[in-house]
């Protein structure tokens, strides 16, 4: 995994974007070195879009376009963020909680809400900007007092200046144009002496004001009505693509074959997300690995980024023309899924996590269905164990399994997209892919809701999902699980003090479960990433899994303490043992399978061989609401724990 890492995204420091490339009529946006409004959507791979510079309309990749914003989130990991500056930008989200998503915020309402909540409503306006131009609960996190050099922010008066030319001018039935908007701030700053901010900046808050806002404001009151309004569904709430998504793990019905030997290594696991609205299958996991925290951290991941390069990669001739950050995710009560960490992922991107009520698993029924029609076209492949021992009366499944996990996988992905996707669906009366472009496009009477934004980077979102740690930085590295890791970027760090508490500092590490040889640490000063290897590099990649199970052989051996090379040790006689055992035992090639699965693994987050293209509620009382809500200015971070 360290080498595909590699391979992906280069040895070079790594900072995250979490900025969105906003596809829609009207949006601006960056291809080449060129910036472009686009003015039609072709399809879900296509637009066109209309030089700034030159007026010529040409058509675009929308996997090509990236976001212009030149004042974007600053860098920082989650895992930074104090639990009360959290605290600070949840009551702020409960504040504007009720005007987001509405067509428009008239100013009648918004002054009543300011004054419900006995704030100005600039602030309100500037919360609601804030949010809606970046759809996550972190831009309302406090900025700290003092602005730090590097962070590119724009003084506060031109940004007064921008809000005023915006709200007084731009959103009015007269309809001046953007470049009329940029001629105007640049007039009054001239006329008050503040530093003009760039002609990008101005038109990138244009862009940030929602659609729905920008045609009701600007005499399209109609317009707007039947483009946002949504159908009502079924499931409450499930009215628009990627409203409500369901995630579960099953096994799958199926025994499958290691790729050296093709003999039996056993079940895996299949984990899967649902659009409610359409039946769109928006993501997947599969691994031999239980059910944990990392299954759902790519299951989401890959729901959230286009699949284009591994459909690609794996010569899969299909669409699947999903991704963006759904409204709210809807799971049941599993460990996995009740992780502090994934619970801070979700609101650091403005994703409501919905819990099922306990024993109640009716609620699920839309991903329960999905599963259920899954393992039914699965019992028809050689190696299939059916649903019981009963169906299975008679039929030898590990004697017929023929299936090597990359051959399923290549098989359950083209299934979900050219017969599922493809099929009509009872419930809907349409396939889910027309459901889908329905809601995304319109038809008929039906306004779509209109492409949702691209994420900007793989890698900033499956780092999001991980797990983090925060260690301080010794003499001879950070210790994760008595591992020791250290490169040149932990150098300025050993024994860093807080400034605030004169404790020794704590910092942010991110690792992947299944290669635990490196980690990523978040540098605070200079806001990225650096890959953190072990401190002794003749020491082999592995997993947590596997690390965990040297452990226990210590252990059970006697070994009263243990150091990372008796770990080491053991696993190699461990995985000389696999060696040895695997043509004549399942589980030995079961493990062998997983190891390889681990070092090499490809998946839709991740596709092996991808370039580093970077075109790619808390319930608060009235009370609460009001406190600490104005102290500070508002700032958004890196990483997210």
């Amino acid at each position: 995994m360290s080498d595909e890492y590699d391979l992906i995204f280069g040895n070079d420091a790594f900072a995250p974007k979490r900025e969105r490339v906003n596809i829609d009529t009207g949006a601006i946006v960056q291809h080449g070195a060129s910036t472009y409004r686009i003015v039609q959507i072709l399809d879900f791979n296509s637009v066109i879009g209309m030089d700034l510079e030159t007026g010529r309309s040409v058509p675009l990749r929308t996997g090509e376009l990236r976001s212009i914003e030149d004042n974007a989130l600053p860098s920082i990991d989650l895992a930074d963020i104090a639990d009360e500056d959290w605290q600070i930008a949840q009551k702020r989200f409960s504040a504007i909680s009720s005007l987001v998503g509405k067509a428009a915020v008239g100013r009648e309402a918004a002054e009543q809400r300011a004054k419900e909540l006995n704030i100005n409503v600039a602030t309100l306006y500037r919360w609601l900007r804030k949010y809606n131009a970046y759809g996550t609960v972190t831009a309302l996190i406090p900025q700290k007092r003092g602005w730090k050099q590097g962070n590119n922010k724009i003084s506060k008066a031109a940004e007064d200046i921008i809000d005023q030319v915006i709200r007084d001018y731009y959103l009015t039935k007269q309809r001046p144009t953007p470049r009329k908007v940029v001629i105007e701030v640049l007039r009054l700053c001239h006329d008050r002496g503040v530093k003009p901010p760039s002609h990008m900046t101005i038109r990138a808050r244009i862009a940030a004001v929602p659609e729905r806002e920008q045609l009701r404001a600007r005499g399209y009151l109609e317009r707007a009505i039947n483009r946002f309004t949504p159908t009502p569904g079924n499931f409450p709430n499930a009215d628009y693509p990627l409203s409500v998504i369901q995630i579960d793990h099953t096994p799958a019905d199926i025994i499958l074959v290691d790729d050296v030997h093709r003999l039996p290594i056993g079940r895996p696991w299949i984990t899967l997300a649902i659009d409610v609205h359409s039946r769109m299958v928006t993501g997947y996991y599969l691994s031999f690995d239980p059910p944990s925290e990392t299954s759902v951290a790519m299951c989401v991941a890959c729901s959230l980024l286009p699949k284009e390069e591994w459909l690609l990669q794996n010569n899969v001739d299909a669409q699947w023309p999903v991704w963006g950050i759904p409204r709210t995710i809807h799971v049941d009560n599993g460990a996995d899924f009740r992780s502090n960490n994934f619970q801070q992922s979700c609101l650091a991107y403005g994703i409501n996590l919905e819990f099922r009520p306990v024993k109640q698993p009716r609620y699920g029924g839309h991903i329960e269905r999905l599963l259920g029609t899954l393992l039914k076209e699965i019992h028809t492949l050689p190696g299939t164990t059916f649903s019981s021992v009963k169906h299975r009366d008679g039929y030898d499944s590990e004697k017929h399994a023929v299936m090597t996990k990359s051959e399923f996988e290549i098989w359950l992905v083209t299934l979900i997209c050219k017969v599922y996707h493809q099929r009509l669906h009872s419930s809907l009366g349409l396939t889910p892919l027309r459901q889908w472009e329905i809601g995304i496009f319109g038809g008929g009477s039906i306004q779509g809701v209109g492409l949702p934004p691209k994420p900007s980077d793989r890698l900033t979102v499956l780092l999001d999902f991980l797990p983090s740690f925060q260690r301080t930085v010794q003499t001879f590295g950070v210790m994760i699980d008595g591992l020791k890791y250290y490169a040149e970027a932990l150098r300025p760090w050993v024994n860093s003090v807080d400034p605030e508490t004169r404790d020794k500092r704590k910092l942010i590490f991110r690792r992947d479960p299944r290669d635990i040889s490196c980690l990523w640490f978040f540098d605070p000063e200079i806001k990225q990433y650096f890959k953190i290897p072990f401190a002794d590099q003749s020491l082999p990649s592995m997993s947590i899994w596997e690390f965990k199970q040297a452990k226990e052989k210590l252990k059970k051996e006697g070994a009263k303490s243990v150091n990372e090379h008796q770990v080491f040790q053991a696993i190699t006689e461990l995985r000389t043992q696999v060696d040895e055992a695997k043509e004549k035992s399942k589980k030995a090639r079961r493990q062998a399978q997983r190891r390889k699965e681990h070092e090499t693994k490809s998946s839709p987050v991740l596709p092996v061989g991808k370039s580093n293209d970077k075109p790619l509620n808390v319930p608060a009382t009235q009370s609460d609401l009001t406190s600490d809500l104005i102290d500070g200015d508002i700032d958004t971070f890196g990483d997210i724990a």
